[in-house]
């Protein structure tokens, strides 16, 4: 049957090449191993330039089919974004010279506790960003990690109203180790506690050529810079260890700034960056926030 095409009509209006056209919001499964049979849900936004001037537009369909085609048969990999990104532009036949994708999914990782047996999931949200521009590839990756953080500060001014409590409590010159143990665990001895939040890190991370991280292992990795995570199932044993966790690695969003930076600096497959950790205060009723990056780009004013 001999359809039309509309797409291939001389325009009648302003003949301009278009930056990006594309679709927004197409649904995907996507694999991250070949070991592995559980699949991911994604969502995929997917573009190619629009160079030739006259053309009344791109030929949409095949970016569809092209990205449904190429994540049913392959792994997330970077040869098979590589491979999506060249085959896209391909298929325009001489429309496009460069190529988009981004792949916006949550990752959901197996998370013990602490201490007990227990164990629990999280989810991660990541963002991936590829294109190929010049027959030259970047590859952006966008991920958020949770934490706790407890102000040092507030842990200081804690520590003195504690001591004060215990001076006025015990006037002798020598305590009674029983009775001070016996007070500190009464409900006399909580006289203050050190104010902690939920913490979030934002990373927006541009990465060598060629190259996609292991996701879990990249989470793991800046968990462990911050030394906080927050925890899943727990059991009394868990919730103490945390505690004690969080009186070890007291910070100041600086603090946890600079853990990052320094973690990203030395990071030989992250090329620039832009971070932003957020610490959602629980004294006020604002956010105390740092925003850094390596090279001055676009991320510089970005949010989140």
């Amino acid at each position: 049957m001999n359809l039309p095409d509309v797409t291939s009509n001389q325009l009648k209006v302003a003949a301009l090449p278009l930056k990006w056209v594309g679709m927004e919001g197409i649904a995907l499964p996507i694999r991250l191993s070949e070991q592995s049979k559980l699949t991911l849900s994604a969502k995929a936004n997917v573009f190619v330039s629009l160079d030739k001037e006259n053309a009344k537009g791109i030929h949409m369909s095949r970016l569809y089919i092209k990205i449904r085609d190429i994540f049913t048969k392959n792994v997330l990999s970077i040869n098979t974004l590589n491979t999506l990104l060249n085959e896209l532009i391909s298929s325009q036949q001489g429309l496009s010279s460069a190529a988009k994708l981004q792949l916006n999914f949550e990752l959901t990782l197996l998370k013990p506790a602490l201490l007990s047996e227990q164990f629990g999931y999280q989810t991660y949200p990541i963002s991936i960003c590829c294109d190929s521009i010049d027959k030259k590839m970047n590859t952006e990756i966008s991920l958020t990690i949770a934490y706790s953080s407890t102000c040092p500060c507030s842990a200081a001014l804690s520590r003195q109203a504690i001591s004060d409590a215990i001076a006025l409590e015990f006037s002798e010159q020598t305590i009674s180790k029983e009775a001070l143990l016996s007070w500190v665990n009464s409900t006399q001895g909580s006289i203050a506690t050190p104010h902690s939040q939920r913490s979030f890190a934002y990373l927006k991370l541009k990465l060598q050529p060629n190259f996609l991280p292991c996701f879990s292992e990249l989470i793991k990795g800046f968990e462990d810079v911050i030394g906080t995570p927050v925890q899943t199932a727990v059991k009394r044993e868990d919730e103490q260890e945390f505690a004690k966790l969080n009186a070890e690695n007291l910070m100041f969003c600086e603090d946890a700034a600079r853990r990052l930076k320094l973690a990203l600096e030395s990071n030989k497959t992250v090329i620039d960056y832009w971070f932003k950790v957020e610490h959602q205060e629980s004294l006020h009723a604002h956010n105390a926030v740092v925003v850094d990056h390596k090279f001055a780009h676009s991320y510089e004013n970005n949010s989140e």
